[in-house]
């Protein structure tokens, strides 16, 4: 088999990526180890940028996104018993969209099947070849057989753990990474949101974030210690530290309920450089990861596929290699401003081990003062609602 740009991963990055390619006129198959239902299981974000929204509109996949995610103007930042809220809208005149990254892999699988588009699903042994040669291609078993498939370009949209990064020499690739002394332990429930927005809670036992997929299910976070496992924490132990965690108002009304999904994530900064390697590109968690707090991760797998779509269309239609050779600065430059936004709100919520009362200190006259600056609170919406493309 041919194609012109060959894609490792159906995550969001590679879909987003093979349909935006589809609608320049750009053959791509993508390949995938795991099965849809797999995919589809994997709970992630669920807060979209206005760009990213604009993507999914551009190939008409965002209709069930208007339809029925959630539009937000601002959050709420809760501290020292009190929330105080950020006008994103008046600050930016943008707004963020709450709506499921399982949703919108649901939208881009469909539309990727409505356009009749190969994706080749539970490929195993996925290995990237000859990707700094002249004659780059993927091979891949399905149904106990080995394929190849020949293509122009690899766009590894495989994540942090996929096999595009690994197949890099180590010569070739820089890595910079945090890991952060804590995890998020977080709930799904069928319950309310006890708050229409975003809070956002620092708070001296640690850090609280409640959010939403729609207005009948909640999403719920709160600081652990990465030594802790979903079995310590029954639901009744997770809501208690949760109102724990938050001001009196919201605990009071904070509606409980049996939780439907459970489980601990670490946090990480991470950044590979460069995200081209000869005729092969990085994109979304392959290259990157940032802390869920400044919610980047999703938006970043889509710039990173305006990015390197744009490219391509330029280097196909206009033979021009311009937009690929600059993909990677041009992308990192968008990375590295998110990953610094998002490691100062983590810094800022969260409660440190090595910090002591001094740092907790800094951290209240940090929130006081992004609470009271017009302009600290200008800086923290531009960020927020997303950097332009």
């Amino acid at each position: 088999m041919r194609t012109k740009v060959a894609i490792i991963g159906a995550g969001p990055a590679g879909l987003l990526l093979g349909q935006l390619l589809h609608a320049y006129g750009i053959d791509n198959v993508i390949l995938e180890r795991q099965s849809p239902d797999y995919v589809l299981g994997r709970i992630r974000a669920g807060l979209l940028e206005e760009g990213t929204v604009a993507l999914l509109d551009q190939i008409s996949a965002g209709a069930r996104a208007h339809a029925e995610g959630l539009v937000h103007e601002g959050i709420e930042l809760a501290f020292s018993g009190r929330r105080h809220r950020i006008d994103m809208k008046a600050a930016t005149g943008k707004t963020v969209m709450i709506y499921g990254q399982t949703e919108v892999t649901l939208d881009l699988m469909n539309a990727r099947k409505a356009a009749g588009l190969v994706s080749v699903y539970e490929a195993r042994d996925v290995q990237p070849h000859d990707f700094d040669g002249s004659h780059p291609r993927v091979t891949y078993v399905k149904d106990g057989v080995t394929h190849t498939l020949d293509c122009d370009f690899i766009a590894g949209c495989d994540g942090f753990h996929g096999i595009s990064r690994a197949s890099i020499p180590a010569s070739a690739i820089e890595e910079f990474e945090r890991v952060y002394p804590f995890g998020w332990l977080g709930i799904l429930s069928e319950t309310p949101p006890v708050s229409h927005e975003l809070i956002y809670s620092n708070h001296a036992r640690g850090f609280a974030l409640c959010t939403m997929r729609s207005m009948k299910r909640s999403r719920y976070y709160v600081q652990c210690s990465l030594d802790d496992h979903v079995d310590q924490w029954p639901d009744d132990r997770f809501w208690d530290e949760l109102k724990s965690r938050l001001d009196q108002e919201a605990a009071d009304s904070l509606v409980t309920g049996p939780s439907i999904e459970k489980s601990i994530a670490p946090l990480r900064s991470f950044v590979a450089e460069p995200m081209r390697f000869g005729k092969m590109f990085l994109c979304g968690d392959a290259a990157h990861i940032v802390p869920p707090t400044g919610a980047k991760g999703l938006n970043l797998a889509a710039s990173d596929a305006h990015y390197l779509s744009s490219a391509l269309r330029e280097f196909y239609d206009e033979k021009s290699s311009a937009g690929i050779d600059a993909y990677s600065a041009t992308a990192l430059a968008r990375v590295w401003k998110a990953v610094r936004f998002s490691w100062w709100m983590t810094s800022m919520l969260h409660k440190f081990p090595d910090t002591g009362t001094i740092g907790a200190r800094i951290q209240l006259a940090e929130l006081d003062y992004v609470t009271q600056s017009q302009a600290a609170m200008t800086s923290l919406s531009e960020n927020y609602v997303g950097l332009p493309f």
